[in-house]
């Protein structure tokens, strides 16, 4: 497993350990795959921290994409770069049809701990080679999951990943993560993805550079730690947490922002 799919334990831990806590988000599937995987993460990676943050990211997603699904019951989800999140069990697929892609050794280890049903399909894709996208069948409204990917992508590859689904697809709606350019730098020198051998991410400063000739537009910008989930936390914890997480100083190396294709 090379060292950007060996991030994906980070957000694993992440979620096993609040599941455990039974605090923002209950992930049984978390907990077991770490149990049984049980990588070895150094210090940073295994933050409380971090976990809260990356537990609350995930809970965000979460709720974007319960909502998309109720406004459609035909509407088709991709999750790229799904790494061993066990989305599609917290969510369920309430008859909607769900593809999760990742790199070959990602999905293998993911067959160990999932199976395909009429609804829940795995692919094997990488986002910069969009040949699997022929494999994907038509939909009039597809809703894509890029959660901890987009920092690994030049902001050429993003617009052409864009520009691929644009012409695949009639309406799309997107959720991401993306690191501001400032945040790259600082993840470059310091960040617990460099405990698994990373050290090279990008970051935009603008999300409307992701509008040029890709069809889509910039929609809105999400918090990826609301006041409730940070309730969760006690005393001290909180008062920590939202310094270390909820302030302007993390917003301004990390953000969360919605897209859709242009009518």
């Amino acid at each position: 497993m090379n060292n950007i799919n060996k991030t994906l334990y980070i957000p694993l831990y992440s979620k096993s350990f609040v599941s455990k806590k039974g605090i923002i988000l209950s992930d049984k599937k978390a907990e077991e795959i770490w149990e049984c995987e049980g990588f070895s993460l150094k210090r940073k990676s295994r933050s409380k921290w971090l976990a809260y943050f990356l537990a609350m990211r995930a809970a965000v997603f979460d709720q974007w994409l319960n909502t998309e699904m109720r406004k459609d019951d035909k509407l088709l989800i991709l999750h790229v770069g799904c790494g061993m999140d066990s989305r599609v069990l917290r969510i369920g697929t309430s008859g909607h049809l769900w593809y999760d892609i990742d790199f070959e050794n990602v999905i293998n280890l993911r067959k160990k701990y999932y199976s395909e049903n009429e609804y829940y399909k795995m692919l094997v894709g990488d986002i910069r080679k969009l040949d699997w996208l022929s494999k994907i069948p038509d939909s009039k409204n597809i809703a894509i999951i890029l959660e901890g990917v987009s920092m690994y992508l030049k902001t050429a590859e993003l617009q052409a990943f864009l520009c691929a689904v644009n012409n695949r697809f009639q309406a799309i709606s997107i959720l991401m993560d993306c690191y501001t350019k400032k945040g790259a730098v600082a993840t470059n020198l310091k960040n617990p993805i460099n405990d698994v051998g990373v050290n090279i991410t990008y970051g935009i400063d603008e999300p409307r550079v992701l509008e040029q000739d890709t069809g889509f537009c910039f929609i809105k910008e999400h918090d990826m730690t609301p006041s409730n989930m940070i309730n969760e936390l006690k005393g001290f914890e909180r008062t920590i947490f939202k310094i270390l997480f909820a302030g302007s100083f993390s917003k301004s190396i990390y953000r969360m922002y919605e897209f859709k294709k242009k009518r």
